[in-house]
């Protein structure tokens, strides 16, 4: 919010000012509601599959609706409390991170004995018989919009508790899904329309005996206190590069987090990246720049045509802790309702209010870009974008060639302040020239006057 209002001292215009705001409070107030992905969110269904002498097997299932949010590795976490004496004697596709005190027991020892146990993917490559369906991908869910294939992660587990029936069994309480840090919020099971299996040779189906539905819904502002990527601009007809604003994500000179940031100079940046795998941290270990960002996204317009203009689009990755995989990018601008080709990207356009086809899903191209490594080098994706001109609303003018808004990985990115986007050259000319014919007008007829006088 800092960053709105020092930029808000930049502007002058009235209109700009109003608009950028809105903006400015429409982040912070509605940071929980994506206008891009209304319907958004992660489910998970709790499927009592059978009994058992005392409690029953459930399927646990997680759907990632989301059209572009996904979880990467290192994977999901997911926790609740048990509304009673429950223990976990097995699970198969998933693990909890502690067994706790199960030493009550002195046949059969439980998986976990915990009354708030944490549950985590298996890995790849574990062992068939430990497997399920959709298990064992190391906690990476993709997106709905990206991969719906691989949305969803599910596990197995037996439950036990003393004389639990479809009577007296209660669904977990307090749910938990870290992605793999904060962000979801997750509220109260609520019981649905049993969930039917089909087998997978069509020819039979199943039925649960009691369904459950969690649902789980993100905020940037829960996840991380600072925006995590920002933008930046520059066009053909203008020599500025307009930068990232200062500080978006962060300042050189923090006090409260000192050695937040690694010049590509340093004598210590070979340790540090070698380092980085070795630490269980999420904190991101940025390259020194003016807005200490983790990712940047430059928006250049690039060429105009008669009938088309061009825009590259190039990510960058500052973090020397994070390699982004099955990254994705979503900008919204209203000549995509006329894009007519796309090199090296993946493409899908995103229609949350059906009418209006504004908004872009971009994510790379398997085993070519869809990997972004780590601040160096090699840490950009490229892309070039080419628009078709509909006559009666393209312009250069007034910044309509630059985004709306821009978001990676599902965040939203820092847009520059409105009054320091590129202008067209000859604006101030015309503004030059109006204010000089006004002039000469006005010593026109005062010489005028005085002629007849």
């Amino acid at each position: 919010m800092g960053i709105c209002f020092r930029s808000l001292l930049r502007v002058t215009n009235p209109t700009i000012l109003l608009f950028f705001l809105v903006s400015c409070f429409s982040i912070t107030l509605t940071d929980a509601y994506d206008a891009l992905d209304p319907n958004g969110n992660i489910t998970i269904k709790w499927d009592v599959i059978s009994w058992t002498a005392d409690g029953y097997v459930a399927t646990v299932t997680m759907f990632n609706f989301q059209q572009y949010r996904h979880i990467q590795a290192p994977g999901w976490t997911l926790g609740w409390t048990w509304a009673k004496k429950e223990v976990i004697w097995s699970m198969m596709g998933a693990q909890t991170t502690e067994q706790g005190d199960c030493s009550k027991f002195k046949g059969n020892i439980p998986h976990c004995c915990k009354k708030d146990p944490t549950v985590v993917d298996l890995l790849p490559g574990t062992p068939y018989n430990q497997q399920i369906a959709n298990c064992c991908k190391g906690g990476v869910i993709n997106s709905w919009a990206q991969d719906p294939d691989n949305s969803a992660s599910s596990f197995q587990v037996s439950v036990g508790s003393a004389g639990t029936t479809n009577k007296t069994v209660r669904v977990p309480k307090n749910f938990t899904l870290n992605a793999p840090g904060p962000g979801y919020t997750c509220g109260p099971a609520k019981i649905v329309k049993p969930t039917k299996f089909v087998t997978q040779d069509g020819r039979r189906v199943t039925q649960a005996m009691m369904t459950w539905n969690i649902t789980c819904t993100y905020s940037q502002f829960l996840a991380q206190k600072t925006p995590t990527c920002c933008v930046s601009l520059s066009s053909f007809y203008n020599d500025t590069i307009v930068p990232c604003p200062t500080c978006t994500c962060g300042c050189q000179n923090n006090l409260t987090q000192p050695g937040s940031c690694v010049n590509p100079d340093s004598p210590y940046l070979a340790s540090v990246v070698s380092d980085h795998g070795k630490k269980n941290s999420f904190a991101p270990l940025v390259q020194c720049t003016s807005h200490m960002c983790p990712i940047r996204v430059h928006w250049h317009v690039k060429v105009n045509y008669k009938e088309y203009w061009r825009v590259k689009v190039t990510i960058t990755n500052f973090n020397y802790r994070m390699n982004y995989t099955q990254w994705n990018l979503v900008a919204q601008h209203p000549n995509f309702d006329n894009l007519t080709q796309l090199f090296s990207f993946n493409y899908k356009p995103l229609n949350p209010y059906q009418n209006i086809n504004d908004t872009a899903m971009l994510w790379g191209v398997k085993f070519y870009n869809d990997f972004l490594s780590q601040a160096g080098p090699l840490g950009n994706v490229p892309s070039e974008l080419l628009f078709q001109k509909e006559k009666s609303t393209f312009t250069f003018e007034k910044g309509w060639a630059f985004p709306r808004r821009i978001y990676f990985n599902g965040d939203n990115c820092v847009m520059p302040p409105p009054d320091a986007y590129p202008y067209l050259p000859n604006a101030g000319i015309r503004e030059n020239a109006s204010l000089l014919m006004l002039m000469i007008t006005l010593l026109l007829s005062v010489a005028f006057h005085f002629v007849r006088v």
